[in-house]
């Protein structure tokens, strides 16, 4: 990928094209975290609406425990749109590039050590399942806060309900038929005629493309989970870091320039050793 194009996929300065190519990444990502998720713990993570009627289920059941799974969930999604809302705003206080590859990096971070130890946690179920429904919902959370956040609240890449919903309003309205209004008398009372109903073609072709992305991903995630086991979330978190690199490397160099690495850096050393010499004392 250009570098030009990195920079301005994911750095501060936005543009319309630039949020709809970042989200179809990101929901082709979600779909296949989604899906391989489904094959790993029988639950789908992306979706709150589901896990609070599955906690509503649960409740009138009497399985308490599964309903209290369902809270962790609820509460995981919620501290990762939580997060990343903190993310975002602390690299706009900061001044940084990266403002909004931040939470993408901390996803990244998250899927590169599920996909290297998700294998050796399998033994313990009892705790595998609910800690990696908390995680991936995190996860959810975390990039359905950020993308939304980018794009002021047009666009979601974690859930499809509202995206297919606007292509069924889009769909009505391209299939309206504007008949033309009888003729009236005019007069002074009479209200002006109603504007023609015209679909925003160039929002159903994006919406269009986000779905068949997601769906995409959803394949892909479930074959690859199928075949390279946890090690499946592995290419995803590569995608992110690619899509991140530009202007976290940016930030890094700018901070290097002006000194702020290196004064970090000083500090960081100087609180080990005084540690260490509290500990010999």
């Amino acid at each position: 990928m250009p570098i030009l194009y990195l920079r301005k996929l994911t750095g501060k300065r936005r543009s319309p094209h630039a949020n709809r190519h970042l989200a179809g990444y990101l929901c082709f990502v979600a779909g296949a975290i989604n899906a391989g998720g489904f094959l790993a713990v029988q639950q789908y993570t992306s979706h709150m609406s589901g896990v609070v009627s599955a906690m509503a289920d649960n409740l009138a059941l009497g399985s308490f425990a599964l309903a209290l799974d369902g809270v962790g969930a609820l509460l995981s999604f919620l501290g990762g749109a939580a997060c990343s809302a903190v993310l975002v705003n602390w690299g706009r206080r900061e001044r940084l590039h990266s403002e909004y590859a931040l939470p993408l990096a901390l996803e990244a971070g998250l899927l590169l050590c599920f996909g290297l130890i998700g294998g050796n946690l399998g033994q313990h179920q009892w705790l595998f399942v609910p800690a990696t429904v908390m995680l991936l919902c995190f996860i959810m959370g975390l990039q359905n806060a950020m993308i939304t956040k980018l794009s002021n609240a047009e666009i979601r890449t974690t859930h499809l309900t509202g995206m297919v919903t606007d292509i069924g309003i889009e769909l009505g309205k391209l299939c309206y038929w504007n008949a033309a209004a009888p003729a009236r008398t005019p007069s002074r009372t009479q209200a002006r005629p109603l504007p023609r109903v015209l679909a925003n073609r160039r929002k159903l072709r994006l919406l269009v493309v986000l779905v068949t992305l997601f769906f995409a991903g959803g394949v892909a995630g479930a074959l690859g989970f199928k075949h390279l086991g946890f090690s499946a979330t592995l290419p995803l978190a590569a995608l992110l870091l690619a899509l991140i690199a530009v202007p976290l490397t940016d930030d890094l160099r700018s901070r290097w320039r002006t000194g702020s690495l290196p004064r970090l850096a000083a500090r960081m050393r100087q609180r080990v050793q005084a540690g260490a010499l509290r500990r010999r004392r």
